[in-house]
């Protein structure tokens, strides 16, 4: 049995929670989900990411979660806060980094090493969003860094697919 496939866990509901509200941070400690995901991302407004990623960083360390699965969603690599929340999140340690945007194995072995860089324990996971066409082209590539590298999870961005590929909700 491989490490990934030894940590399969039943994940029934995953919860987006928005990392810049504070009060929905302390609720989801209540709530009966398998796994929770601090958005720093799409539920976070620019001027409010700094803050958010302090917050969602202090709590995920200070824990009281229970059982529940932590990930922390980053913002894209090409942004202004994308490179620190990585940083932060892996020092962080949650479960999961979930990275958004991604479209190539060659994004999946950067961003792996630039978590280990920032001195993650291997057990750190890293989950990406499959959310363009281009990331959807190149799955079977993505999918496959999984072998060498702390990829295990793809969450599918539904909203921007849709947006791309111009279909109706």
């Amino acid at each position: 049995m491989s490490a990934n496939t030894a940590s399969i866990r039943p994940r029934r509901s995953v919860l987006y929670m928005p990392g810049a509200n504070e009060r929905a941070l302390e609720k989801a400690k209540t709530l009966p989900a398998d796994s929770l995901i601090l958005d720093l991302e799409d539920a976070v407004a620019p001027e409010a990411k700094v803050e958010a990623r302090d917050r969602v960083c202090g709590v995920v360390k200070a824990g009281g979660y229970g059982p529940r699965e932590l990930i922390i969603r980053v913002n894209g690599q090409d942004t202004e806060w994308g490179k620190a929340d990585l940083k932060a999140a892996a020092h962080a340690n949650p479960d999961a980094i979930l990275a958004p945007k991604v479209t190539s194995a060659d994004d999946i072995r950067w961003l792996d090493e630039a978590i280990s860089e920032a001195g993650a324990p291997r057990t750190l996971q890293l989950w990406v969003m499959i959310e363009t066409p281009l990331s959807i082209l190149n799955i079977k590539e993505i999918g496959e860094t999984a072998k060498t590298t702390r990829l295990s999870g793809f969450v599918m961005g539904s909203n921007d697919l849709i947006k791309d590929f111009r279909a109706e909700p």
